[in-house]
């Protein structure tokens, strides 16, 4: 098996001396460039495309937007990111980079190896102990997005959201609108869905926040 090729990336001398030592005493790796800032980076990319990118977060230039350069333009070289920051926040903007590691400089040796293995394998690797604290982030990052994203409804669902507003059950939704039941039971669901609903009191609270436009408004409907 070919030795994994790196690239090491850090302003602090003597953490990037002890670094490159520890991988070059490790015959199933190749050290094939070393840089001090974001901008070296960057250039090693695209001379060497390491199989994995070890850098740290705090140095001169734009560390995040190198590590989505990085990936975006390399021949599938990984990111991992080696660095004394324990925020939470930092690991999410780096993870959501496209980093495939966060390994505190704490760690041990052997952390940072296997955090460079696992990101050479396609795995994703964040130092244990930190770990439950970033997916709890990632996890809140993820809901604050989905909750500030904008609602899309179709020409149907705004339709229902109309007649739900004007007191409609779904009976009398599914005759004005020509449709089944059933299928107003399904759009109902896609509705809590969408509207992050439990029931339909909680779609009536969201609809009313919703700017719904007039698409359909002149469609004649009759009430049973």
């Amino acid at each position: 098996m070919s030795p994994i090729s790196i690239a090491l990336v850090d302003d602090h001398p003597l953490m990037l001396s002890g670094v490159v030592s520890l991988f070059e005493r490790n015959d199933d790796f190749v050290v094939v460039a070393k840089g001090t800032t974001a901008d070296e980076a960057l250039q090693i990319n695209r001379d060497f495309f390491p199989n994995v990118m070890v850098l740290d977060l705090f140095m001169p230039g734009n560390v995040f937007d190198v590590i989505s350069e990085i990936v975006r333009t390399s021949r599938g070289s990984k990111v991992v990111a080696f660095t004394a920051m324990t925020g939470s926040d930092y690991a999410v903007r780096a993870l959501n980079a496209g980093a495939s590691g966060y390994v505190l400089k704490g760690s041990s040796a052997e952390e940072l190896i296997q955090g460079v293995r696992a990101a050479h394998c396609g795995e994703t690797y964040i130092t244990p102990g930190f770990a439950c604290k970033v997916i709890e982030a990632l996890r809140i990052a993820s809901l604050r997005k989905a909750a500030n994203a904008p609602i899309k409804l179709s020409l149907r669902e705004e339709q229902i959201v109309r007649l739900l507003l004007r007191g409609y059950t779904n009976r009398q939704i599914s005759v004005g609108l020509g449709i089944g039941e059933k299928t107003v039971k399904n759009y109902m669901t896609i509705l809590m869905q969408k509207l992050h609903a439990r029931n339909r009191l909680e779609v009536l609270i969201a609809a009313q926040k919703l700017e719904v436009d007039n698409r359909g408004e002149n469609e004649s409907i009759s009430r049973h």
